[in-house]
């Protein structure tokens, strides 16, 4: 548990650092792409080229664990990989999948390898499905607030982006590190 939440705070830490790097870069939002390839690697990939976060919000909460849904749209030409995620009112974020647990019983895990956002396509972050799990929460958080997420992708671009808080009764999953159901091998 240690090795992943070093992991993905290191990961985290290095999107920030392109953010910050990109933020001190004299082009203009999401140029860069023609870019010599001399020029320093965080101010070519500091945002992926025909990548957005539409229609996120997080789910409310006074303390435990949250989420965040939405759609993550790649209008480009190639595949892209979210690797990490991370908002600073979470100690631990992790990627999260819907899965089968082998008795029927659909349960949530943390996908490892990242979400795949194919080129051309929407890849959905919903309630009882994939998701964003921001778990270790440092205070509540408050309907009609915002929080700032940063997602990083395989290739070190980063996207930073204010997402609203809102109420939600559902997604009370199940995770496959809970109690086994009888037969179920895990």
């Amino acid at each position: 548990m240690i090795t992943r939440t070093s992991t993905r705070l290191g990961l985290i830490a290095a999107a920030a650092l392109l953010v910050l790097t990109g933020c001190s870069s004299t082009e203009a939002p999401g140029a860069g792409a023609s870019a010599s390839p001399s020029e320093d690697a965080a101010t070519v990939h500091r945002v992926p080229a025909g990548v957005t976060l539409t229609d996120a919000w997080v789910k409310a909460t006074t303390e435990g664990m949250s989420a965040v849904f939405g759609d993550i749209v790649n209008t480009g030409s190639e595949d892209v990989t979210l690797s990490a995620a991370g908002v600073s009112e979470s100690r631990m974020v992790e990627l999260h999948e819907t899965v089968d647990n082998g008795s029927g019983q659909m349960v949530m895990r943390q996908k490892d390898g990242g979400f795949v956002i194919p080129a051309g396509g929407t890849f959905e972050l919903r309630p009882g499905g994939n998701h964003i799990m921001l778990m270790d929460l440092t205070g509540p958080l408050v309907a009609g607030n915002t929080v700032t997420l940063t997602l990083a992708f395989m290739d070190g671009s980063v996207i930073e982006q204010a997402v609203p808080i809102k109420d939600f009764a559902g997604a009370n999953e199940t995770y496959e590190s809970e109690a086994p159901t009888p037969g179920s091998g895990h």
